[in-house]
Formats: structure tokens, sequence, C-alpha cells
């Protein structure tokens, strides 16, 4: 249904997780969820602030997990570049049952695996960035090297309506 599912090789070192070794997933779609420039926003000569952030999605159905991170640009408190971006991986029948738990309809995504799919997206939303900028005054703003590790520092839990 995806296409071609990659094997990634990672080392999970919390509880359940610890006889997981390796997760095959594919990258099924991307999605631009936010983009907004607000010009009138933007202050010349003011320090500018970045916030970023992840928040994440499961479909039992499709065996899809879902990775969205955005980045808001701001002078003065006020946002004037917004982008996010998800990415949407198809779980390798195996590996989904591996993180599912079936008595309590539950999927455990292991952190070192977010963190791989949270860097991915970070690096597509920075293509994003630069594609919906171009050729503007806006394109001199860059998403930074970002250590996704610092950032999701727990598994995910997600828990399914029966």
């Amino acid at each position: 249904m995806f296409g071609h599912i990659v094997m990634i090789f990672t080392q999970m070192q919390q509880g359940h997780m610890d006889n997981l070794k390796n997760i095959g997933f594919a990258l099924a779609k991307v999605t631009t969820e936010q983009f907004a420039i607000i010009a009138e926003n933007f202050k010349n000569g003011s320090e500018i602030k970045l916030h970023i952030n992840f928040r994440f999605a499961a479909d039992n159905k499709q065996k899809v997990v879902a990775v969205f991170n955005s980045f808001v640009f701001e002078t003065e408190e006020k946002q004037f570049l917004i982008i996010e971006a998800g990415c949407h991986f198809a779980i390798a029948p195996d590996s989904w049952e591996k993180m599912y738990d079936k008595e309590l309809n539950k999927l455990v995504v292991p952190k070192g695996f977010l963190q791989h799919m949270g860097m991915l997206t970070v690096g597509t939303n920075r293509g994003i960035l630069h594609a919906k900028t171009e050729n503007t005054n806006f394109n001199q703003f860059h998403i930074p090297t970002v250590n996704v590790a610092e950032l999701i520092k727990n598994d995910s839990v997600f828990e399914f309506k029966k």
C-alpha cells in the first residue's frame, strides 16, 4: 500500500522495548499543516526568537505513526513566520505488532525511533520552508540544526478506542 518498507536499526533502552532492535517503516506521506508569513509583524533589527514543537499521532487501522513538527519565528513577541509539517510513516506489520499491546489496545513507540522520525521531519520541514519562501525576503530565515534527542525524551503511548 505504501511502497517499499525500509529497515532501521535502533537500540531501545526502556522497559519491555529492550528486545525490539529494528523497526521496518516507510515514509508514506508528507503534509504541510500550517504555513504563514505575517510580514507586518517582522521588525528588522530586532532579536529573532524561534520556538519548536513536536506532536505525534498514530492510526491503528492503517498502521501509521505521524510526526508533526512546527517552527514559529517571532520578533518582539509577535509571530512573523509559522510552519508546521507532518511526516506520516507506514510501519511494517511485524514491527507494529512488536510495539502493540492487544490486551490494552495501545501502541508504545520507543523514543529512539521517535527521535529518528523527528529528525526526518525536521529536515522535511526545512525543505518546505525553503520552497515556500524562495524568492521572498523571508528566505533568509532558516531552521537550524536541532538535537532531537534533547526534545524527544520519552516513548510515546497511544491508546486506541475499542
